[in-house]
């Protein structure tokens, strides 16, 4: 496996809305800067498909300026390994990059997060994300028959794709009871674009049952899933389907952060003014912060992209609209609520870690995440405990305390480049900062 070698003053990671922001402000201010994203697009997860089919306006707008910017993108590169000061390391599929950095912006989005029960399992249970991000690249939807269940505006958005697409949407569950998803929808008169946007996207579904304090018992099928039992907490009844789309909010993805030493808040990063962590010259900016959305990640980022290029004044007039939109975060937080009652749909038997066929009543014995990893090897599968970690920390309130590298699955031989990084020099003259 072949190393690259480069080194740039400003590093992002993710290219994600936040990412794309960072990396704009930064490379228009003369610095050399570099984008990581796992994936072969830009955009993240919310933009995906963007660069192929273009449908969003401000997506495209930030994409024309990252071409236009001078940034160097590196697409299919998963960071997973820092073993020097200012040195990360990056999987790509020619080789291993070791990238020096003298400021680095994390923007590494989020996940969604997943919710045992009975079933979930099974072959056509799907996130809510993860199926519109399949019949955007083309998977065939048309004529399948579709619950969306779990919570958050995302499923609304996620019916409104699949529809789009031909399914036949059954029911959106959400979770929530009605009176708080009511007091957030009236609380959107702060931001009129967000109140446009989902009356457009109810316009679209007019006809499809829209069910409050909703949520999935049991998903049921054999070889896949058929159909799926919904209550309301006092009755339940099936519905048929080929698809259950089904998730519960999302999840920041921290690992990297952790593993760079930023201190944490309350499962996010923490971040002071200008976005800055504990950890020095490391800015953080998007979800890993705090979910949100799209534009609050922009404004996250474009601070970070600021202050890690040294312009910091700059970016204090928008400290304001980072504000509203970190108010509209913590109302969709806040509405958005899981339920007590979610944690009693696994039973004994319900798989809880699916990489390594860890089931709920393995875990009964153990009372914190590191001991039922020892015994049950709970979270050692590839997927690293991205999903079954956070189930078990809804499920059992356990706190996973430790990351170690790699922080993705990768090949052997990037291990051993990990082991052992060639000998470069990691100081960058650094230019004098105009502000």
């Amino acid at each position: 496996m072949n190393n690259q070698r480069h080194q740039f003053e400003i590093v992002v990671v993710g290219a994600g809305p936040a990412g794309l922001a960072a990396a704009c402000v930064a490379a228009e201010a003369g610095r050399t800067v570099a984008v990581l994203d796992n994936s072969p697009w830009l955009g993240g997860q919310i933009w995906r498909g963007e660069q192929a089919r273009p449908a969003n306006a401000a997506a495209q707008r930030w994409l024309r300026r990252l071409g236009k910017s001078g940034a160097r993108v590196f697409p299919n590169a998963t960071a997973f390994a820092a073993p020097a000061p200012r040195l990360l390391l990056a999987e790509t599929p020619t080789g291993v990059l070791e990238i020096t950095w003298r400021k680095l912006v994390l923007a590494t989005g989020a996940r969604e997060l997943f919710v045992p029960f009975p079933g979930w399992t099974l072959p056509g249970v799907v996130g809510p994300g993860g199926l519109h991000a399949l019949s955007k690249a083309g998977w065939p939807v048309a004529g399948q028959r579709v619950v969306v269940a779990g919570t958050g505006p995302l499923l609304l958005a996620v019916a409104d794709g699949l529809k789009q697409h031909g399914a036949q949407i059954r029911v959106v569950a959400e979770q929530a009871p009605l009176v708080k998803v009511l007091r957030f929808g009236l609380g959107l008169w702060r931001q009129p674009g967000k109140l446009i946007q989902g009356a457009g996207v109810k316009a679209r579904l007019l006809g499809v049952p829209y069910r409050c304090g909703c949520w999935p018992v049991k998903a049921e099928g054999g070889d896949r899933v058929r159909q799926v039992t919904l209550t309301d907490g006092r009755r339940t009844w099936t519905e048929d389907c080929d698809y259950l789309a089904c998730g519960f909010h999302l999840v920041p993805n921290v690992e990297l952060a952790a593993l760079l030493g930023c201190a944490p808040r309350a499962g996010v990063v923490a971040v002071n003014e200008f976005q800055e962590t504990s950890a020095a010259d490391i800015f953080c900016a998007g979800e890993p912060t705090g979910v949100g959305g799209a534009d609050g990640a922009l404004v996250e980022g474009e601070i970070a992209g600021l202050a890690a290029t040294g312009l910091a004044e700059r970016a204090r007039p928008l400290f304001g609209r980072r504000a509203a939109w970190h108010h509209f975060r913590d109302a969709l937080n806040q509405a958005f609520a899981l339920r007590v009652e979610l944690r009693q749909l696994a039973t004994a038997d319900t798989i809880v870690c699916r990489c390594e066929d860890v089931r709920r009543g393995s875990l009964a014995a153990f009372d914190d995440w590191r001991t039922a990893k020892l015994h049950t090897r709970c979270g050692m599968g590839a997927c690293q405990g991205r999903t079954c970690g956070p189930a078990a920390q809804f499920l059992l309130g356990w706190e996973n305390l430790s990351v170690r590298p790699p922080v993705f699955s990768v090949s052997v031989g990037a291990l051993v480049c990990a082991e052992t990084p060639s000998n470069i020099t990691t100081s960058i003259t650094a230019p004098k900062p105009t502000v």
